[in-house]
């Protein structure tokens, strides 16, 4: 059964004409995504690593910001700062992430957001046929093209901005 959704981040991907796929993450008792989402993306045919998490943080004069990146890698607080030119910057607190992004924690993409949040491009974001992005509803994330996200991404300053 194809499952149906409707989000600012669906919106966009229907009125851009890309085709996307509902992926359902069940959540646990405590509404927490689970922690098998490893094991859930390699029975349907997809990449763990191509999972591209949002990461928001917020610097110390530039506000939030958003880093879109794959795979395992920590973001590099040292390239980010630079990048930014902040001598300070921190991850989002939980209750901060709707506040910046408008969407819950372990539900937000890297598009559909907001106008005045910035968005960094991690380079990992560029290595992937297939990705699979936050819905912007939590339980469910959407698996597109990479060169989709990459074109919706376009924008947006690419660098490299984790650990290696």
């Amino acid at each position: 059964m194809r499952v149906t959704l409707d989000s600012p981040v669906t919106r966009l991907l229907e009125q851009q004409h890309i085709a996307f796929e509902v992926i359902e993450i069940p959540l646990s008792e405590d509404k927490k995504p689970i922690r098998s989402l490893e094991e859930l993306l390699t029975a349907q045919g997809l990449d763990p690593q191509s999972v591209v998490r949002s990461v928001v943080f917020k610097g110390e004069h530039t506000g939030f910001s958003l880093l879109a990146v794959t795979g395992a890698g920590r973001a590099d607080w040292a390239l980010l700062r630079a990048h930014l030119s902040e001598r300070k910057c921190r991850m989002a607190e939980y209750d901060e992430v709707p506040e910046a992004t408008g969407y819950v924690v372990g539900a937000v993409p890297p598009i559909a957001l907001p106008a005045g949040l910035r968005v960094l491009v991690d380079q990992s974001v560029l290595s992937y046929d297939r990705v699979v992005i936050g819905s912007g509803v939590l339980g469910y994330a959407l698996a597109l093209s990479g060169s989709d996200l990459q074109a919706l991404l376009s924008a947006y300053p690419v660098g490299q901005f984790v650990k290696v």
